[in-house]
């Protein structure tokens, strides 16, 4: 049998951070699973605090286990060696190969890089051993000037995978041309050569009038414009480590008088964000994210989601008055729900003796539900598969289902009398190795638990909605399209949209792939859009 050869490689490189870069890594993904082709996606370093866990319970970037499923192959840590995830302005928890080497500052971070770049090489390789085509994404630009020296996600990886770059630009923000010419020139004489093409992305109004701007780009700098990609709205994929500015906004004008109104807190150190995705994507359910220094208004439920900085944000919700907004909204028979380090919160105090997270040893906290969290350094990591078992009325009709979700945490939460468990993991009450999870308030109102990823469950979230609704008088929804039928159908809008932006043909020819072997190819109707 012929020996496999090492998979093509390309890289998505941007001006800038929040260029877009994590989208279109995910819409080549598509293409080229489309076209006949075993591909994965790689980012040697992420910085997020949006995490997921692995199959064999290790941590990675939620951006890459996006990609990952566009490309339609299970999620790994070689994928993303290495995640970052900061908790203060110069902090952050350093993981690599998906487990907590320990907390670091950018100073101290910089002088662990040298031995990383091995890593990034290794698990690059093992990825091209298995794969056809691997699409890498870069960090922020190339061209900062003042991390350069120490980059190992940028050229330094390109140079490991002796990749093609593609350089993506942001024309929503403006000056979109002078970013990409000045990264052109900051870059040194054998890094500018990587770079096989631009992708202006996010632009809006009529191509043929930035037809001029495109061929003076061209000519000011030999480098080929390769399309330019629409802003879109009607996408729903899971983004990587902001929440989305419509959500910001209100989340949208409700689609129907029965629509619901779910406050989802925005922590300043949120993490997990996309838990919420299945409900957002709900034309029924308004989500709205809400700053700690706004009002609540009369919200159908307010969600506490997860944070890197539980007892930090904690505080700070407090300084901002939003804690006593939620617990008067508890007394008035509003249902909080928490997730994560918000079912911390929920609790009567977190106590981190070890100061694993705070130099503050007790921190009381909101008294909504009757647990107590110890913070403990063991980060808690695994794919968990439960049974709910609660009788309280959030939870009667699904009592006995099986859910699915993940664990991502450093403390543990005991419960007192007040409260009853909701899910029971490992086996049958009683029995060895059972644990539970998450605890409930008598009257069903207050709850909390560790699992992200709670609401990608179809038949638990219907049953969440319906709760809220019939708590409004309001008919009960029907079954609708699993979450995972949903996301297919969105990577394939998005990979439409990009396939026809882009020339494809030209990616084609810079990465090295056989064109044919290609499933299909839409011609290009214009010089710069195909």
């Amino acid at each position: 049998m012929a020996k496999k050869s090492l998979a093509k490689t390309v890289m998505i490189q941007g001006t800038g951070s929040g260029v877009g870069k994590s989208v279109l890594v995910a819409a080549l993904c598509r293409i080229f699973k489309q076209d006949g082709f075993q591909v994965a996606p790689f980012k040697a370093q992420n910085m997020a605090l949006n995490s997921g866990v692995t199959r064999d319970g290790k941590e990675m970037g939620r951006a890459q286990i996006m990609q990952a499923q566009a490309a339609g192959v299970e999620p790994r840590v070689e994928m993303n060696p290495i995640l970052l995830k900061p908790h203060a302005d110069t902090v952050a928890q350093v993981i690599i190969r998906g487990q907590v080497a320990g907390d670091m500052s950018a100073m101290e971070y910089h002088q662990y890089k040298p031995p990383l770049l091995q890593i990034v090489a290794e698990s690059l390789a093992s990825l091209r051993r298995e794969y056809d085509v691997i699409v890498i994404e870069g960090a922020g630009s190339p061209a900062e000037i003042n991390l350069k020296e120490h980059d190992i996600v940028n050229m330094r990886t390109a140079e490991v995978a002796d990749a093609p770059v593609l350089l993506v630009g942001d024309i929503d923000r403006g000056g979109v041309f002078a970013w990409l010419v000045g990264t052109m020139e900051l870059l040194p004489p054998e890094e500018r050569k990587r770079i096989r093409g631009f992708i202006i992305n996010k632009f809006r109004g009529d191509l043929s009038l930035l037809e001029p701007g495109l061929d003076m780009l061209e000519e000011r700098t030999g480098v080929p414009v390769l399309g330019v990609v629409s802003f879109f709205f009607d996408i729903r994929i899971p983004e990587e480590d902001a929440v989305p500015e419509w959500a910001l906004r209100g989340g949208g004008e409700p689609s129907e008088d029965e629509t619901l109104d779910i406050a989802m807190v925005y922590l300043p150190h949120i993490s997990n964000f996309t838990d919420f995705d299945p409900l957002t994507a709900e034309p029924s359910v308004r989500v709205r994210y809400m700053r700690l220094n706004e009002e609540l208004g009369e919200p159908d439920a307010v969600i506490i989601p997860g944070s890197k900085n539980t007892i930090g944000d904690l505080m700070e919700m407090r300084k901002q008055g939003l804690a006593e907004q939620i617990i008067a909204e508890a007394e008035r028979g509003t249902p909080i729900i928490g997730i994560c380090g918000g079912y911390q919160m929920l609790g009567r105090e977190i106590i981190d003796e070890e100061g694993v997270e705070s130099s503050r040893r007790c921190t009381p906290g909101l008294n909504l539900l009757d647990i107590v969290t110890t913070f403990a350094p063991r980060k808690i990591l695994s794919q968990t598969r439960a049974e709910v078992i609660s009788d309280s009325p959030p939870f009667a009709s699904v009592r006995g289902m099986a859910v699915e979700g993940y664990e991502i945490h450093m403390g543990q939460s005991r419960s007192g009398p007040e409260v009853q468990p909701i899910f029971l993991v490992g086996g049958q009450p009683g029995g060895e190795g059972v644990a539970y999870d998450g605890a409930v308030s008598w009257n069903g109102l207050i709850w909390g638990t560790y699992l992200h990823g709670l609401f990608d469950n179809d038949h638990f979230k219907l049953a969440f909605i319906n709760w809220l609704r019939a708590r409004r008088g309001w008919p009960p929804l029907a079954d609708t399209d699993s979450l995972l039928a949903k996301l297919e159908a969105e990577y394939d809008k998005l990979a439409d949209l990009v396939r026809r932006s882009l020339n494809m043909g030209s990616i084609y020819e810079i990465v090295g792939l056989n064109q044919h072997r290609r499933k299909r190819w839409i011609a290009s109707p214009s010089k710069h859009e195909a």
